[in-house]
């Protein structure tokens, strides 16, 4: 443990005499303290702890005193978020720490303004604040010269890593950082922030890039890791967390109108942040408390940047209120003195309780905090096995999604661009054998070329007729973002705008006046620009309709399908469990208790006459199952969580047959057609390489590993 005085000794003393007169701190904290040396240093680094746990401080101090001993000019360090209400929220309290030492911070994302961004390029903030999407943008603009702009680029920090490092914009924001340590012609110290994970040094090794194993780097939690070495996890498991303390109950409510009562009848007078796993249900909350007099704000990714805010600035200054918010607000932005946390239903992850529970607990006094509102039975059993995975101190691991071979043609496309010409055989050097860009991109650039998406001409890539074709609208706008945002109509009451909704809404058949539900009211709609993409509304009482494609299903994991299956063998989580909540779970148990075998999976006939194998082993290991099991699979399956559904006629030799197949090679899952239509950049892959990336991105062949290995016991007949 590093000595608070010798820690606080090593920062700029400009920061040492701030720390006392402006923050009032009479001591770091101890990750605060830990970092100091190695960040300062500038080694690569992953620091851990809970919400509110210091973390950018205790990568900027350090970062602020090496830009200053070292003499940093220009952008010299960025500060990468995977929100921007995260980098708005941070932007005032960096800015101060960088003035301390006449340094300067700004921000760069798409809500800001042109003339903002021209003062940006002119002055070089020493700290730019920004997301992925728009350091891209800068890469490839023809308004921003990058070799000039990044040349002093020395250092980035990566806040909340895990949201990037878990889907594609984690290997899009490695690949940005590769162009970018070629374009600073250096290096790039890399330090991660991220709450409580499972598998923190395989993130760290992640993060590095190209930097791993050549670059001094280390994981650093103090109370949440006790050696410095990767801790062992077998079968693939996470590596244990600390269960923080906290009270937590769970209760059963039946709908979303009674979770609305029960929030409007408690804790009245304090601040409730109230997370829902849907735009949806966050519309329908929101107006049914609203209803109950309640003052409530939301927040979700269809409202308007202006409403967004709203919700943001009730976390400052109201009380007595709630705000009701899908994921958007469970990242680091700062909540103040929030009182209580409510969860409608469950979380997809450990991990996204962690958060949210972190929310709480901030005031001397006061506890960690988590009220769960099951609204469904399914919900309610979800909650309970996520509950019952936290307490056994179990947190996911972060793993980055396989095989992304449409980033690795979207790179290329924009590395075209950003220095018009690449060498065919050089290309690679710029992202350093990261990943996905060694020698098996070498068909995606076949394709690329024959395709027209790229040209060749005397050793040299550049971009083709097929690339400007589809991407080059707006200036390849639509080449910087690894996702595809569903279409959707913008909603306008006069001049207001107040989010977007869902087209289907204005186009299927309705009796009488059309109305939608949209930041927490109804609205009837007036008229629909068709060709402009606005719908123009009008305030009205109740009635109106939400909805959103684009979601995508959520899938339950391995681990959380069995513990789903430990609470209905008699596991109940260790908190607080309402009457309701616990008469509920007895219905659930005895409902469900035929479909499980303790020490194995089950294979019964419903009273429908279906075969079912229950597994128990979550959606893709059952994906998985399927697929290698096809000959005795119902040609009617849809995979799910929990069963696979066999062919009625299925006897004891066919299963076994097919079983021992099975374990001997395992198969991935068939890929729909309209799924590939779904994956941003798919048309610049061969079409065996697109379906070969979701396919495998589809499977977990470890948990089907695991049910095949388990006795199978049959009840159709007797048989086992």
């Amino acid at each position: 443990m590093t000595d608070p005085a010798e820690a606080a000794d090593r920062l700029d003393p400009m920061i040492g005499h701030h720390l006392v007169n402006s923050l009032g701190w009479q001591t770091l904290r101890p990750l605060q303290q830990e970092a100091v040396q190695p960040v300062s240093d500038g080694e690569d680094a992953l620091l851990l702890a809970p919400t509110a746990g210091g973390k950018t401080e205790a990568a900027v101090f350090p970062l602020l005193t090496r830009m200053n001993r070292r003499g940093w000019k220009g952008t010299s360090v960025l500060y990468v978020c995977p929100l921007k209400a995260l980098l708005n929220n941070l932007h005032p309290r960096l800015e101060t720490y960088a003035g301390w030492l006449g340094r300067t911070a700004e921000l760069w994302h798409g809500d800001i303004g042109t003339a903002k961004r021209r003062a940006v390029l002119a002055r070089r903030p020493d700290i730019l604040l920004t997301t992925p999407e728009s350091l891209e943008s800068m890469l490839v603009s023809v308004h921003v010269d990058h070799q000039a702009f990044f040349s002093g680029l020395h250092a980035v920090v990566v806040d909340e890593v895990h949201a990037f490092a878990g889907d594609d914009r984690g290997w899009h924001l490695l690949a940005v950082l590769e162009r970018l340590s070629r374009v600073a012609g250096r290096p790039l110290q890399r330090v991660g922030l991220s709450a409580t994970i499972g598998n923190p040094h395989d993130l760290l090794g992640w993060l590095q890039g190209s930097g791993e194993g050549r670059r001094p780097a280390r994981v650093i939690a103090p109370g949440v890791l006790t050696s410095a070495e990767p801790a062992p996890a077998a079968g693939g498991a996470a590596v244990p967390a600390p269960r923080p303390a906290g009270e937590v109950e769970l209760d059963y409510v039946g709908s979303v109108a009674n979770a609305a009562t029960v929030i409007a009848a408690l804790h009245r007078g304090e601040k409730r942040l109230v997370f829902c796993e849907s735009r949806r249900t966050v519309e329908e909350l929101g107006e049914q408390l609203r209803l109950k007099g309640v003052t409530t704000f939301l927040s979700h990714a269809s409202l308007s940047v202006d409403e967004r805010r709203r919700a943001e600035a009730a976390f400052a200054d109201a009380r007595d209120c709630v705000i009701v918010s899908t994921s958007t607000l469970e990242l680091g932005i700062d909540v103040g003195d929030l009182d209580r946390v409510v969860q409608i239903d469950a979380p997809a992850t450990v991990a996204s309780f962690l958060q949210r529970l972190g929310r709480t607990g901030r005031r001397s006094g006061t506890a960690r905090n988590c009220l769960f509102l099951a609204t469904t039975e399914t919900g309610l059993l979800e909650a309970s096995a996520l509950l019952l995975q936290w307490s056994r101190g179990w947190v996911e691991p972060v793993v980055p999604p396989k095989e992304p071979r449409h980033l690795v043609a979207q790179q290329l496309l924009a590395l075209c661009l950003q220095e018009h010409r690449v060498g065919e055989n050089l290309w690679r050097e710029w992202f350093g054998g990261v990943g996905p860009f060694g020698p098996g991109a070498g068909p995606i650039v076949r394709h690329l070329v024959e395709e027209g998406y790229l040209d060749r001409d005397g050793g040299l890539l550049f971009i083709g007729p097929e690339a400007e074709r589809r991407y080059g609208h707006r200036h390849f706008m639509n080449l910087t973002a690894v996702f595809t945002a569903p279409p959707e109509f913008t909603v306008f009451n006069g001049r207001t705008e107040l989010g977007r909704t869902d087209p289907d809404l204005l186009t299927e058949e309705v009796e009488g006046p059309r109305k939608l539900l949209l930041a927490g009211r109804s609205w009837l709609v007036t008229y629909i620009d068709w060709k402009r993409r606005r719908c123009f509304v009008e305030s009205v009482d109740g009635g109106g309709r939400a909805r959103w494609n684009g979601g995508g299903e959520r899938v339950r994991s391995f681990t959380l399908a069995r513990a789903a299956r430990d609470v209905l063998l008699g596991d109940n989580p260790p908190v607080r469990l309402t009457n309701r909540a616990k008469a509920k779970l007895a219905e659930g148990r005895e409902t469900l208790l035929s479909t499980i075998h303790p020490g194995g999976t089950l294979i019964t006939r419903s009273s429908q006459g279906d075969v079912r194998w229950w597994t128990w082993a979550g959606h893709r290991a059952n994906a998985t199952l399927a697929a290698s099991l096809s000959g005795v699979v119902s040609p009617h399956q849809r995979t799910g969580d929990l069963w696979i559904r066999l062919r009625d006629e299925i006897g004891l030799p066919e299963w076994r047959k097919a079983r021992a197949e099975a374990e001997s090679a395992l198969c991935l899952p068939e890929v729909d057609v309209r799924a590939v239509r779904g994956l941003k950049f798919a048309d610049a892959l061969p079409q065996r390489l697109a379906e070969a990336t979701l396919a495998v991105r589809a499977a977990d062949e470890a948990g089907a590993v695991k049910v095949l290995a388990e006795p199978v016991r049959f009840v159709l007949s007797g048989d086992e």
